[in-house]
C-alpha cells in the first residue's frame, strides 16, 4: 500500500474548511437574525400609524355619532345645525379616505403626513373585518347623504341627525372590532419576532455547543492521542499506531504519524534482521517482505559496481521470475534503467517501463523486467564516498506505483541496508572460502587430479538451473538453491579426510572391509557438516543444511541399492541427486591415473542407461537439456 499522508484531503473534510463553515454558519444565523429583527422593527413603524389611524377612525365614528345625537336634540336651531353639517363633512371625509386607505392596503400620504404612501398587508381576520367595516361605512355613508349636500337644508341635516342616531353606534363597534383585529395582527407579528428571536438563540448556543463537541471529538482528543504516541514513541515504543479518529488535517497528522512510527520500528527491525543475517538471499528476502507493507515491490536486486570499470553484476536477486536475467549477469552503468541514478547518485523512479520502452529502445535489465510484466521502477544507488558502489533496483508490476514520499523513504533507509550488504557479503564470502578449503582438503588426500570440483559444482548448477524450469520443481529451484548447491558440491566427498590413507591411497582394488569402510565417508562427512550447522543453529542461522545433504546421500541410488542409508527415489534429497549425476559425468569424462577420460557420447549413454537404477529420471533428463551448456564447461576446463 502507498504512504496514506501522501493522499490530499477532499475541501469538505478540510478542518480549515471546517471551522470557517462553522464561523460563516454562525455570522450567517446572526446577521438573518439580526436583519429579520431590523426589518420587522421598521414594520412596526407601519404598524403604529396603522393603528393610529385606526384610532383615528374610532374617534371619527364616535365624534359623528355624538354630534348627530346632540344635532337631533337641537334640529329647531339652524346655528347647530349648520355647525353639525360642517362636522359631518368634515368627519365623513376622513372616515371615507381612512376606510379606502384600509381596504386597498394603501395608506394615503397626506394622513400620515408622509410623502409616498406606505403598502400593508393584513392577515387573513383583519382583512375579513376590513371588508365588514367597508360594507357598514358604505352602509352608514347612504345615511348621511342629504347632509352631504353641497348646500343641504336644516332639515336635510335634522334627518341625517336623526337617521345616524337611529342607526346607533353601529359604525363606532365596527371601527372597534377593526382597531381589535389590527391589534391582534400586530402582537401575532410580534409575538413572531419573540419567536425568531428564541429561536435563533437557541440555534445559536445548539451550533455552538456542537462545535464544541465536534472539536473535543475531532481535534482535542485526537490531539490528545497523537500527543500521547509521539511520547509512547519518544520512550522506545516503535510501532506504536494512534487511532485515526477525525478524516481532517488531525486525522492526517496521525496517519503521519503512524506511518513515521511503522517506518521507525521498520527500520530498527530490518537493521536488527539484516545484521543477524548471513546471506544476501536472507537479507533481501527481509528486504522484500518489509517493504511490502508500504508500496507495492514484486523484485528486488542488488548490483554491484566493478572496480575500474563502468559496469555493475547483478549480484542477487529475490521476488518474481525473471526469465534471461541470472546473478551474474553484466550491465553498463550508461543502461536507461541505470543512468539517471548513477549520473545523480539520487534514487531514480521509472514510472512507466512501457512509456519508456515506446520513446527510446531499452536493453539490458530493463527489457527483461518489462518482458516480465513489471511496470514500475525505483532505483537507489548505494554510496560509499560519494562514489557509486552498487545499485538496489525495487520492481512492481503496478503503473506508477511509488511516489516521490516512497522514494525519500527509500534512499533514506537503503542508505542503512547498503552498509550491511557489505557485511553480509564478506560473510557470505568467508564460508564460501572456508567450504572451498574444506573441499580442497579432501581432494589433497584423493588421487583424482584437475578441476574435478570446479567442473562437478558447475555441472550441478547447470542441471539445477535446467531442471528448475519444469513445473514440478519451480517451487523448489530457485536462484539461491541454484548458488547454494554450486557451493556445496565440492563438500560431496568432505568425509573422505576420516578415510585412512591405506585405503583412500590404495591403487589396486579395495577388499570387503576395506570398501566398507570407505562407504563410511559419506557419514563421516555429513557428521563433520551437522557439527557445523548446529554451531550455526545456536547463532541463529543455517548454512550447512544442503551441505550435508550431499554429503550423506550423494552415493544414495534411485532403486535403493545405494549407501550408506539405502534411500530410494523422493526419498534421496534433490541436491545428492543432482550431484551424483554430476558427479559420475565428471569421473567418466575425466582423466585418472587408473583410467582414460571417456567421451562424453559414451559417458552420457552410461548415465542414460542407469536412468531409473543409480540415477534420477528426472536429473537424467535435464542434464540431456542443459548439454551444450555442459559442453561449454567442459571444452574450458577439461581434464582429459
Amino acid at each position: 500500500m502507498s504512504i496514506q499522508s501522501a493522499v490530499p484531503l477532499p475541501a469538505r473534510k478540510s478542518l480549515r474548511t471546517q471551522l470557517w463553515a462553522s464561523i460563516a454558519l454562525i455570522v450567517a444565523l446572526l446577521t438573518a437574525s439580526f436583519v429579520f429583527l431590523f426589518y420587522e422593527l421598521d414594520i412596526r413603524k407601519h404598524d403604529y400609524l396603522i393603528l393610529n389611524l385606526a384610532g383615528q377612525l374610532r374617534v371619527a365614528t364616535r365624534s359623528l355619532l355624538e354630534d348627530s345625537r346632540r344635532a337631533s336634540l337641537h334640529k329647531d336651531s339652524s346655528g347647530d345645525l349648520r355647525a353639525y353639517g360642517d362636522s359631518v363633512r368634515n368627519q365623513a371625509v376622513l372616515i371615507d379616505r381612512i376606510v379606502h386607505s384600509f381596504r386597498d392596503r394603501k395608506l394615503d400620504p397626506e394622513l400620515l403626513g408622509k410623502t409616498e404612501p406606505i403598502y400593508c398587508t393584513w392577515d387573513a381576520q383583519s382583512r375579513s373585518q376590513m371588508d365588514v367595516t367597508a360594507d357598514d361605512w358604505e352602509s352608514y355613508r347612504g345615511e348621511l347623504a342629504p347632509a352631504l349636500e353641497k348646500e343641504p337644508s336644516p332639515s336635510a341635516l335634522a334627518l341625517t341627525a336623526q337617521r345616524v342616531s337611529d342607526k346607533g353606534d353601529l359604525m363606532a363597534v365596527s371601527a372597534d372590532h377593526l382597531a381589535l383585529a389590527f391589534q391582534s395582527m400586530m402582537e401575532a407579528k410580534l409575538n413572531l419576532i419573540r419567536l425568531f428571536q428564541s429561536i435563533s438563540g437557541v440555534g445559536v448556543i445548539l451550533l455552538l455547543l456542537g462545535i464544541g463537541i465536534a472539536a473535543q471529538r475531532r481535534v482535542l482528543r485526537p490531539l490528545e492521542q497523537a500527543v500521547a504516541g509521539f511520547a509512547r514513541v519518544a520512550r522506545g515504543d516503535m510501532g506504536h499506531q494512534v487511532p485515526v479518529l477525525a478524516d481532517n488535517e488531525i486525522g492526517r497528522l496521525s496517519i503521519a504519524f503512524n506511518t513515521l512510527s511503522e517506518r521507525l520500528n521498520l527500520l530498527f527491525r530490518l537493521t536488527d534482521r539484516i545484521n543477524q543475517g548471513n546471506t544476501l538471499d536472507h537479507t533481501l528476502g527481509f528486504v522484500l517482505e518489509a517493504f511490502r507493507e508500504f508500496f507495492p515491490v514484486d523484485w528486488v536486486g542488488v548490483f554491484f559496481a566493478i572496480p575500474e570499470r563502468d559496469d555493475v553484476v547483478l549480484e542477487r536477486m529475490t521476488g518474481l521470475n525473471i526469465p534471461g536475467l541470472r546473478e551474474g549477469d553484466t550491465f553498463n552503468q550508461t543502461d536507461k534503467v541505470f543512468s539517471e541514478a548513477v549520473r545523480n547518485s539520487k534514487p531514480n523512479l521509472i514510472a512507466d517501463i512501457g512509456k519508456l520502452a515506446a520513446d527510446t529502445e531499452i536493453t539490458g535489465p530493463g527489457s527483461r523486467l518489462f518482458q516480465a510484466g513489471i511496470s514500475s521502477m525505483a532505483v537507489v544507488p548505494l554510496l560509499e564516498a560519494d562514489k557509486i558502489k552498487g545499485l538496489m533496483v525495487f520492481a512492481a508490476r503496478e503503473q506508477q506505483a511509488y511516489t516521490s514520499e516512497d522514494m525519500d523513504f527509500l534512499g533514506n533507509i537503503t542508505a542503512q541496508v547498503g552498509h550491511v550488504l557489505d557485511k553480509t557479503v564478506i560473510v557470505e564470502g568467508l564460508v564460501v572460502a572456508a567450504l572451498q578449503g574444506l573441499a580442497k582438503l579432501a581432494e589433497s588426500r584423493d588421487p583424482e587430479t584437475g578441476d574435478h570440483l570446479v567442473r562437478m559444482s558447475l555441472y550441478s548448477a547447470i542441471v539445477a538451473e535446467t531442471l528448475g524450469h519444469d513445473s514440478r520443481y519451480q517451487k523448489t529451484i530457485d536462484a539461491a538453491y541454484v548458488r547454494n548447491l554450486q557451493q556445496f558440491a565440492p563438500m560431496h566427498d568432505i568425509g573422505k579426510v576420516g578415510i585412512a590413507d591405506s585405503i583412500l591411497l590404495k591403487p589396486g582394488r579395495l577388499d570387503p572391509e576395506e570398501r566398507a569402510e570407505m562407504e563410511r565417508h559419506p557419514v563421516i562427512g555429513g557428521l563433520a557438516l551437522r557439527r557445523c550447522e548446529a554451531q550455526m543453529n545456536v547463532l541463529g542461522h543455517s548454512i550447512f543444511a544442503i551441505g550435508i545433504e550431499i554429503a550423506e546421500c550423494h552415493h544414495e541410488k534411485f532403486d535403493g541399492s545405494g549407501y550408506p542409508a539405502g534411500l530410494a527415489g523422493d526419498a534421496i534429497p534433490l541436491s545428492a541427486r543432482i550431484v551424483a549425476v554430476a558427479d559420475v559425468f565428471d569421473a567418466l569424462t575425466s582423466k585418472r591415473p587408473y583410467k582414460d577420460a571417456w567421451s562424453v557420447e559414451r559417458a552420457l549413454a552410461t548415465i542414460v542407461a542407469d536412468a531409473g537404477t543409480h540415477f534420477d529420471p528426472d536429473v537424467v533428463a535435464a542434464m540431456q537439456r542443459a548439454l551444450p551448456k555442459i559442453m561449454d564447461v567442459y571444452e574450458r576446463l577439461k581434464h582429459v
